[in-house]
């Protein structure tokens, strides 16, 4: 999840700790064995490692830009989905027509609400391959647990139970079929959002792109001391690491935006979302009890994740 707030040092430096200690050891020896024993004349011309960074510099921007592209387009997705949820729930509240506006059709739109709250928690879990299930007990009654428990799907189980919700309203007169249609595209919609959210999370970003990017990023920090010792002298190895280090977080960056339902702290904020989302709907109903798992998704948000 991404906060607006200043990152520790110690978090930025520790995602590149490994590749950073090791970069610091061969520029160490580098300055050691090049000093001690005069290799002064080992050198290159500095256009070689400049034209290497150049190359690392077009692949490097052209990974960031397809990585920010996945990671804005699942939060466009998630965008459309708090939009929807709240079309949904003013739909089933103001279609419904019941004269007699008995007690079985408004906890009929009170169940309709928790199942729509519990669809987004439920989304964003699995997504990030995590117990789907886990405010079923909150907001689900034990018929619709155990039906969406036999499921391998625990979200699309949620939306059969919408569409047969739906279907029983009709029966019962409490929707026409102009009604019925809307509230179907309205589920559609949905659907389509849940689909779009696991081609992003299923198609995998190609592995051969990320090799030929790290065989040029070594190359080039192989090559940079050879070409910088001519005109700085030891001064090349804390400059070597800082160049190397700026190379690194750059891609390091990029690999944690391309998966955006990972449970990285670069993830789309799905469960303070979904949060956002079950508000919204206790308000629309006129609940206003906040919820513990609500407290504790804005609790989780604010305190365990920051922007790499």
């Amino acid at each position: 999840m991404l906060l607006n707030k200043n990152i520790p040092w110690s978090y930025i430096v520790g995602k590149i700790r490994l590749e950073i200690a090791a970069v610091s050891i061969y520029a160490i020896s580098f300055g050691i064995f090049h000093k001690l024993l005069n290799l002064h004349h080992i050198m290159l011309p500095l256009s070689v490692p400049a034209i290497v960074g150049t190359v690392i510099s077009l692949l490097l921007a052209f990974r960031s830009n397809q990585a920010y592209d996945r990671w804005w387009e699942a939060r466009i997705i998630w965008g459309a989905i708090v939009n929807d949820s709240r079309t949904l729930i003013r739909q089933i509240k103001t279609f419904m027509n019941d004269p007699e506006y008995s007690v079985t059709a408004d906890d009929f739109v009170r169940r309709f609400a928790k199942r729509q709250i519990m669809w987004c928690y439920s989304l964003g879990n699995s997504l990030r391959k995590k117990d789907p299930m886990l405010h079923a007990r909150d907001l689900l009654c034990a018929d619709e647990q155990r039906f969406v428990a036999a499921h391998g799907h625990i979200p699309n189980a949620l939306l059969s139970l919408h569409g047969k919700d739906i279907q029983v309203a009709m029966e019962r007169g409490w929707l026409n079929p102009f009604q019925q249609v809307e509230l179907d595209r309205t589920l559609t919609r949905l659907c389509d959002a849940m689909g779009k959210c696991e081609r992003i999370k299923n198609t995998v970003f190609p592995t051969t792109y990320g090799l030929y990017i790290n065989f040029a990023l070594y190359l080039f920090i192989i090559l940079l001391p050879f070409g910088l010792t001519e005109y700085l002298g030891i001064v090349v190895v804390p400059l070597i690491i800082l160049i190397s280090a700026s190379f690194l977080f750059i891609e390091k960056m990029a690999i944690h935006l391309q998966d955006p339902f990972e449970n990285k702290p670069t993830d789309t904020p799905m469960t303070t979302i979904a949060a956002t989302i079950e508000r919204n709907i206790r308000e629309m109903m006129e609940d206003f009890n906040e919820p513990k798992h609500d407290r504790l998704a804005a609790k989780v948000s604010d305190e365990e994740f920051y922007v790499l």
